[in-house]
């Protein structure tokens, strides 16, 4: 089934692109969420007709974006655990606190956003990728210490 996308979606493409997906795909996920709509000889013109407002509108979006990458690079989040005495670290960081972090600066991402393959396990510094949009991302440093007694 070919269907014009609405909005960027991971792995599949970016807004306004025409892609051909599944039927089940298409109806089950993506026409239910509002992400697509089928591209029939109507939509595909009314969709050329309101290409360049689109434009515009995504222009202002990804510039907002840029602007909350810069000020995501800038941030340094800490983290204190409890450390064993070989330095084994109890607990860990995981993308729930770097949320939590984030929102005490009034930055409000969701989990799906950062690309964290693991909790972070050990004492020192880290990037974090955040992906705000396909193709705009930040990273953010991580510094993990550990716990006084």
């Amino acid at each position: 089934m070919k269907v014009i996308l609405k909005k960027d979606i991971l792995n599949l493409g970016r807004s306004g692109e025409i892609k051909t997906v599944k039927d089940g795909y298409a109806r089950n996920f993506l026409m239910p969420r509002g992400l697509v709509e089928t591209a029939t000889g109507g939509s595909l013109k009314a969709w050329k007709n309101s290409a360049e407002k689109r434009a515009k509108r995504v222009a202002a979006e990804d510039g907002a974006t840029n602007e909350l990458a810069k000020r995501l690079s800038a941030i340094t989040l800490s983290f204190s655990r409890p450390v064993s005495e070989d330095g084994v670290m109890f607990g860990s960081v995981a993308k729930s606190d770097i949320i939590k972090n984030l929102a005490a600066a009034d930055i409000e991402i969701n989990k799906d956003m950062i690309r964290l393959p693991a909790s972070l396990k050990a004492v020192g510094t880290f990037e974090v990728e955040i992906a705000l949009k396909p193709h705009i991302a930040a990273k953010v440093k991580v510094a993990v210490s550990a716990q006084s007694k």
